[in-house]
């Protein structure tokens, strides 16, 4: 099989969407993370995101912003700027480093048991 055809026949299997579903599951966790390391602003979490090429709008990260605060897993506080209007610095809450410490150890163990079947697959390939 060519190429070509190797890549017309995974477009029909609809890749970028299978993609973009691991993104998603991955996104919140991934907030989680850049928040619990460090108070940040949603524009230094957008380039994180993006540096590590999530590929996040801002569309995608305000709303699950929104929803983490409504929660209680983050908070937000006002800060002012040199260069504009006041923005919002976020930073994860008491019961968000809970949460967050329940997700991380569900993530190392789906890790290992992904990493499992990936050597299977490769093992029998």
């Amino acid at each position: 099989m060519d190429e070509k055809s190797t890549e017309k026949k995974i477009e029909t299997y609809n890749i970028e969407n299978s993609k973009s579903q691991l993104r998603k599951g991955f996104l919140e966790f991934s907030v989680l993370l850049i928040i619990g390391t460090q108070p940040t602003y949603a524009v230094d979490i957008l380039k994180q995101l993006k540096k590590a090429n999530l590929l996040v709008v801002e569309g995608t990260l305000y709303p699950l912003l929104s929803r983490l605060k409504s929660q209680g897993i983050v908070s937000y506080s006002w800060e002012e700027s040199k260069n504009g209007p006041p923005r919002k610095m976020y930073s994860i809450t008491t019961d968000g480093k809970t949460f967050l410490g329940v997700l991380e150890e569900y993530w190392k163990s789906l890790d290992s048991i992904v990493n499992i079947f990936i050597t299977q697959y490769e093992k029998s390939n």
